[in-house]
């Protein structure tokens, strides 16, 4: 039988980076809040390394700001992720289609989730083998479809006092002048 790659949707709820490490590393999509905790104590234990230069902000505030389930991961929490879990994680960015999504193997179309297997042994030529190229190609596809949210260029709606905005910049700067918190998404 021949192997897929499959993308399973984790919910978008600012978290969603520290769900889809929990369900790649434990197939668990509820691990945001244990994960965040992970990331603050390896910060706070090693303020020489991650220094405010680093953090972008001081090593205390970052420890407090990491823990918000209103803030996103990146490649800081990654990094962190995958030294606690000893594994390499391969993030593919689905807008630009560089390999910084993980893909999830799974052994038929339509299998469920419990099947997923999702940690793979790397090969002597640095690779994970032919499940790579599936994983690309889901990338692509997901691209060509559009299947990604373009932070810098999508299209908000303040819920407070409806007012427009596109991007994240602006949202951010709607919110600092105003206090407003609530966007939805529109088209």
């Amino acid at each position: 039988m021949d192997e897929i790659v499959v993308r399973r949707v984790i919910p978008s709820d600012n978290s969603c980076l520290f769900n889809a490490v929990g369900y790649v590393m434990e197939h668990d999509k509820t691990k945001a809040p244990y994960l965040r905790q992970v990331i603050a104590a390896v910060v706070a234990s090693d303020p020489g390394k991650y220094t405010e230069a680093f953090l972008g902000k001081p090593n205390n505030e970052y420890c407090a700001w990491i823990q918000d389930p209103d803030k996103w991961g990146g490649a800081i929490e990654l990094s962190i992720l995958s030294e606690y879990y000893g594994r390499e994680i391969a993030a593919y960015d689905i807008q630009s289609t560089r390999c910084d999504l993980y893909g999830q193997m799974s052994p038929f179309e339509g299998a469920p989730e419990e099947f997923d297997q999702t940690v793979f042994s790397i090969r002597s030529d640095r690779s994970i083998g032919p499940v790579e190229n599936l994983s690309i190609n889901l990338v692509k596809d997901a691209h060509r479809k559009r299947s990604y949210t373009d932070t810098a260029n999508f299209t908000l709606r303040c819920g407070v006092c409806q007012v427009g905005l596109t991007g994240q910049k602006e949202a951010i700067a709607h919110a600092q002048a105003t206090g407003h918190v609530n966007f939805q998404e529109y088209r």
